[in-house]
């Protein structure tokens, strides 16, 4: 029983060092962005508030519920994730951070910014980890790699986000 205890955390601490895919420099984005994001895993939906701010030394994600309250706030500096503010950690949240950032990225940049890309009619993958499929002007659905989690992404009503 300890085993498995002590083999449960490992495999946690292991997986939130795990870092994902970022691009060598910021993409050409017009920020701040705004998005309602949708989440999707085992027939249940949560709806969550987006926002991507250009700093001076880099990006500020914040993903708020529908009330306005933090869920999450990460500051992208010099290819590293920072906390930004007293939130916990939210390893999810950073993944999905990286992802809208990979789906953001023009066709044009992405090719150079992200090794391994593999691009598609209606979308693109990066290394079985992320797949995005684009439905409309600025709005794209993120499968992450087990299929069974998956965000609905689209710009805020009445909002310039790109």
């Amino acid at each position: 029983m300890i085993r498995a205890f002590l083999l449960l955390c490992v495999l946690l601490v292991s997986g939130c060092a795990s870092h994902a895919p970022l691009p060598a420099q910021t993409p050409h984005i017009k920020f701040p962005v705004q998005l309602h994001v949708q989440r999707e895993q085992a027939g249940q939906r949560q709806d969550w508030l987006m926002v991507i701010q250009k700093e001076r030394h880099g990006l500020r994600f914040s993903l708020m519920d529908p009330l306005g309250i933090p869920v999450a706030r990460q500051q992208l500096r010099e290819d590293r994730w920072k906390a930004d503010g007293l939130l916990p950690p939210n390893p999810e949240a950073r993944e999905l951070f990286a992802a809208v950032l990979f789906a953001l990225t023009s066709l044009k940049e992405v090719r150079f910014e992200y090794p391994g890309v593999e691009l598609r009619p209606y979308g693109r993958s990066l290394d079985d980890r992320w797949f995005v499929d684009y439905a409309s002007e600025g709005v794209f659905k993120i499968s992450m790699e087990s299929g069974e989690l998956k965000y609905v992404v689209s710009p805020l009503e009445g909002k310039a986000s790109q």
